[in-house]
């Protein structure tokens, strides 16, 4: 069964009443929270697609159960790129060899180190809903290495982490991960860590924040 996911979850609507839809959930959704500072990438709806943007946002659509909003709206600025990595996502989300619950570790990870608020919001409701402990999750939120970790998430932190902050994997970090995964599960949770980071710089460029009226999981000045 593919994972639920606020960015890319299956939904049994048709094309037309998602396009419909689409400016309803870019207001509601990831409206930019009332400001003096206009928006560096104002809402695009499907109805202001233009003919090289309109068909990445037809496929958008048929998987978004938030329209063109998230990481959409600045990836249609760039429609080409877009396309290939609306099919990248789809593979990591959805066809990765690396277990659910260990890829969404992964990605929040990568959440934890860039603060950014959209990837955690999106992502430790879904990490803990695919058998993350919900005190694993605490403790990345608050900064710590998680305690009471199982070999194979223990394994994913130490890799993910080390290869992010030294940009490299030790010899005995690579033996544990050997251990556990296969070369193809190794290469994937690599790529999904990198690829998140794209994400995570994307939404930051945009300042693309949390829903309204929820609450930010990162506050100012904490760590």
């Amino acid at each position: 069964m593919k994972p639920p996911s606020l960015w890319m979850s299956s939904i049994g609507l048709s094309s037309l009443a998602l396009a419909a839809a689409s400016g309803w959930f870019a207001a509601t959704m990831f409206a930019q929270p009332a400001t003096s500072k206009e928006p560096r990438f104002p809402q695009l709806t499907m109805d202001q697609l233009d003919a090289k943007q309109k068909p990445l946002g037809e496929q958008v659509m048929k998987v978004s159960s938030v329209g063109l909003a998230g990481p959409y709206n600045p990836m249609m600025r760039s429609p080409v790129l877009g396309q290939k990595l609306f099919d990248l996502f789809a593979y990591l989300r959805w066809d990765t060899s690396v277990p659910v619950k260990l890829n969404e570790f992964a990605i929040i990870i990568i959440g934890r180190q860039w603060r950014s608020q959209v990837e955690w919001f999106a992502h430790a409701p879904l990490a803990q809903k695919a058998g993350l402990s919900p005190d694993i999750i605490a403790d990345l939120k608050a900064n710590k290495r998680p305690a009471k970790m199982a070999e194979d998430e223990a394994t994913v932190y130490d890799f993910v982490t080390e290869l992010t902050s030294t940009h490299k994997v030790s010899d005995a970090t690579y033996a544990r991960a050997k251990k556990i995964f296969n070369d193809q599960q190794i290469v994937d949770l690599t790529a999904v860590a990198g690829n998140y980071v794209m994400v995570a710089m994307l939404l930051a460029m945009a300042e693309e924040s949390t829903p309204p009226g929820k609450e930010a999981p990162f506050k100012p000045g904490e760590p």
